[in-house]
């Protein structure tokens, strides 16, 4: 593929994807600190792993409404709802700033606060997909897709470690005077994002909100292609992404027994297995389609958790951490190019919208996490999730074998040839 290069560059030719590209870059790296900031603190002043799982749950409770987010993203503009969202994000990370300032911040109001910003940041993820898919060419979409991956994989990195370092370094305070910039400058860059296809896009939508809904569970349903990669991302959510979205700071504190500094290591760790799995699949080099190659890395990502699972020593951990953030990633992209590949256009940002409810699943397999934990030790938790991971994830697989597995099949086709 010797265009691929030029193809990625090309993405940057689009005037929207120029300034939604950094947007989405600042907007992640105040995400990612944020988790470990607060989700460190949540630890250390309860010392209670329940507390700490349900602020992981929160993070994401508002995936059941992102449907909602995606009626309204194709209604007023995606580019306005980013200027709300994120626009609300830097309004609560002043809030919080100012309650550490004057020593009245507790555990309680950081879950509160979650909870506000749990029921928005969800769906930033399927914004930014809405969105490309408005503003490009379908024959860019899997590269923007991957480049788009690239740039959130990224800021895991750079967030963990900064969030880390600025916290170590000049105290909570100043860490969320840095979380606040860098929303303010992700609004500042939406400004840029041109808003006129998603208008276009939003005056030709005639029915009510409600029917828009409707339609959207109904497609997704009746489609097996999409049924089944829905099925795999709430399956991975429910009993994969826990180990790393949620529990991290306890396999920091309590397997592992580092501070803070040790946790942004072990984030960046995973979020750089991620990146690398993200920039492997940008070059389109994989031999398989997109369907099979999503479920063969889904069973190698749940058999790295299950060795995870048992292992104490940190260097061993850190690769299997890089490991298990290159499965992630070669994973879900492909999961989301059949998901946008095999949905007519008409219903791309709905059946995006329907793709975030999986995300419900991560806030259900934190919360059975957290007594799991205490009653039988984290090594037995991770051990149940990842045999049932493998075993549901084959279930999958037959289930709807000539669709997903077939090499024949739509969804194992690349999106460049439709």
């Amino acid at each position: 593929m010797p265009n691929t290069r030029a193809s990625v560059f090309s993405l940057f030719n689009v005037r929207s994807f120029r300034f939604q590209w950094p947007a989405d870059l600042f907007a992640s790296w105040a995400f990612e600190m944020e988790v470990l900031i607060l989700g460190w603190y949540v630890l250390v002043e309860s010392e209670s792993v329940f507390l700490l799982v349900v602020f992981g749950a929160l993070q994401y409770v508002g995936s059941i409404v992102s449907p909602l987010f995606g009626v309204a993203g194709d209604r007023i503009g995606y580019r306005r709802l980013f200027l709300i969202t994120r626009g609300i994000y830097a309004v609560l990370a002043i809030l919080l700033a100012l309650f550490a300032a004057f020593d009245v911040l507790t555990p309680a109001i950081v879950l509160v606060i979650a909870g506000i910003s749990g029921m928005m940041k969800p769906s930033d993820i399927m914004m930014r997909f809405a969105l490309i898919a408005h503003t490009l060419p379908a024959g860019q979409l899997i590269s923007a897709l991957g480049v788009s991956r690239v740039t959130s994989d990224s800021a895991r990195i750079a967030g963990a470690l900064a969030g880390v370092g600025v916290v170590a370094s000049f105290g909570f305070d100043y860490a969320y005077i840095v979380v606040t910039l860098l929303y303010a400058i992700s609004v500042w860059l939406v400004l840029g994002i041109d808003p006129m296809p998603v208008s276009e896009h939003s005056q030709q939508s005639k029915p009510t909100p409600y029917h828009d809904l409707v339609e959207a569970f109904k497609y997704v349903w009746k489609k097996p292609e999409l049924l089944g990669a829905f099925c795999l991302a709430f399956l991975v959510n429910v009993l994969a992404y826990p180990l790393y979205l949620g529990l991290l700071p306890y396999v920091a504190k309590n397997i592992y027994e580092i501070g803070q500094a040790g946790l942004g290591v072990l984030g960046a760790s995973y979020a750089l297995g991620s990146l690398i799995g993200s920039l492997a699949v940008s070059t389109n080099r994989f031999t398989t389609g997109p369907a099979r190659l999503m479920l063969v890395t889904c069973l190698i990502w749940f058999a790295i958790d299950l060795i995870f699972a048992q292992v104490t020593n940190i260097s061993i951990g850190l690769v299997l951490l890089f490991a298990g953030g290159f499965s992630q990633s070669v994973c879900l992209t492909p999961l989301a190019g059949v998901m946008l590949h095999c949905a007519e256009p008409a219903f791309r940002g709905r059946v995006m919208g329907m793709r975030m409810l999986a995300i419900w699943g991560l806030p259900t397999g934190l919360m059975l996490s957290g007594p799991l934990i205490d009653q039988f030790g984290f090594a037995a938790t991770a051990t149940i999730y990842s045999v049932l991971g493998l075993i549901l994830t084959l279930v999958i697989a037959m289930r709807w074998r000539e669709l997903l597995w077939s090499r024949d099949a739509p969804a194992n086709q690349t999106a460049q040839s439709r």
